[in-house]
């Protein structure tokens, strides 16, 4: 299990073909409440987070992205892999409104083992999402 409160900056990866028709807002109010998928993150604590997308289907982009990302941090911000989180967005990790979970999820967290980071699931947690869910209309 990751302990989120150990980590200092969160890489936010939203579903490119959701972000076309979504902000992203929801996703930013539960970081700054600390709610939903960001429940476990300290009140306390300023952590630095990036928003971004997977570069969409098939999600490959992810790779060069976070690869960037690593050395940019290293590099620039004297930041390593062990204080870096990426946190895939409910977009992406369930089945919502904006449509089922991603087809790529083992492929997307298979690109960020590679890149020897840290990975959660869910952002924002809807509650008519998750009644659907408890229904059987989602998965």
């Amino acid at each position: 299990m990751i302990a989120p409160q150990d980590k200092d900056y969160i890489v936010i990866v939203q579903c490119h073909l959701a972000k076309q028709r979504c902000s992203g807002f929801a996703c930013e109010i539960a970081f700054h409440e600390r709610s939903g998928g960001f429940a476990e993150y300290a009140k306390d604590k300023a952590y630095r987070t990036l928003h971004i997308t997977c570069g969409g289907c098939c999600g490959r982009a992810l790779n060069g992205k976070l690869s960037q990302i690593v050395r940019k941090l290293k590099k620039m911000q004297k930041i390593e892999k062990e204080q870096i989180v990426v946190q895939l967005s409910s977009c992406i990790a369930t089945h919502n409104f904006h449509g089922p979970a991603c087809q790529h999820l083992d492929y997307l967290k298979t690109l960020i083992a590679q890149a020897g980071l840290d990975v959660r699931e869910g952002t924002w947690i809807n509650e008519l999402s998750v009644k659907r869910r408890e229904q059987g209309r989602y998965a």
